[in-house]
C-alpha cells in the first residue's frame, strides 16, 4: 500500500471511529456532557484530529446527522420494499414515516446537540442548507407518495404538516421519553385517515 492509501485508509478510519463514538457518547450521556476532548477519548484519536476532520463540534453534529439521513436515503431510493421502491405508495408512506421516527427517537441526543452546536457556530448558513437537504429529501418523498396515492390532495402542504409534527417541542419531549413507537402509531392513524378521508 502506497504511502497516500495508508493515509486515505487511516483517515477513514479515525472518521468511522469518531462518529461511532460520538453516537456511542450521545446515548449515554446528555449532550452537554459530550465534549470533544471526551470523543476524541473515546474514538482513540488525538483531539486536534477530530478539530481537523470535522472543523468545529458543529460540524461533527452535522456529518453525524448528515450520515444518519443518507443512510435512510439509500434505503428509500435502492433498499428493499416497503421503505424501497416496488411496494404500493401508500405502504412507501407509512414505512417511511416509521423510519423517519426511528431516525429521530434513536438520535434524540443527537439532534439536542446539533441544536445546541448550531445556535453556538459561526456559520448559521453552512448548517441551515445541510439541514434543508434532509428536510428537502423527507418532504419531498413524502409528497411524491401523497400525490401518487391521493392525485386530489395538496401533496406539499400535507407533508410540510407531517414533518412540523417531528419538531414539535411537546413530541420532542415525548420522543425523549422513549415514546417513538406511541408517536409512530399515531403518525399511521393520521395519515390512513387523511388517505382515506373524502375532500369537502
Amino acid at each position: 500500500m502506497t504511502e497516500g492509501r495508508r493515509e486515505r485508509s487511516d483517515a477513514a478510519r479515525n472518521r468511522r471511529a469518531i462518529l461511532r463514538a460520538t453516537e456511542t457518547l450521545l446515548a449515554e450521556h446528555p449532550p452537554e456532557q459530550v465534549s470533544m476532548e471526551r470523543i476524541a477519548a473515546a474514538a482513540g484519536v488525538g483531539k486536534g484530529t477530530v478539530f481537523h476532520r470535522f472543523g468545529s463540534r458543529a460540524g461533527l453534529m452535522r456529518e453525524l446527522m448528515l450520515e444518519r439521513a443518507h443512510a435512510l436515503r439509500e434505503a428509500v431510493t435502492d433498499g428493499p420494499p416497503p421503505l424501497g421502491p416496488g411496494a404500493p405508495p401508500r405502504q412507501r408512506l407509512l414505512a417511511f414515516l416509521d423510519a423517519v421516527v426511528d431516525v429521530v427517537g434513536r438520535n434524540k441526543g443527537l439532534l439536542a446537540a446539533l441544536g445546541q452546536a448550531i445556535s453556538a457556530t459561526r456559520d448559521p448558513e453552512e448548517d441551515a442548507r445541510a439541514h434543508h437537504s434532509v428536510y428537502d429529501f423527507w418532504h419531498g418523498h413524502i409528497s411524491a407518495l401523497i400525490a401518487e396515492e391521493r392525485p386530489d390532495l395538496d401533496a406539499e402542504l400535507l407533508a410540510h404538516i407531517l414533518l412540523g409534527a417531528l419538531q414539535n417541542g411537546p413530541i420532542v419531549r415525548l420522543l425523549g421519553q422513549g415514546e417513538g413507537q406511541r408517536l409512530g402509531a399515531s403518525l399511521r392513524l393520521l395519515v390512513m385517515g387523511v388517505l382515506e378521508g373524502a375532500v369537502a
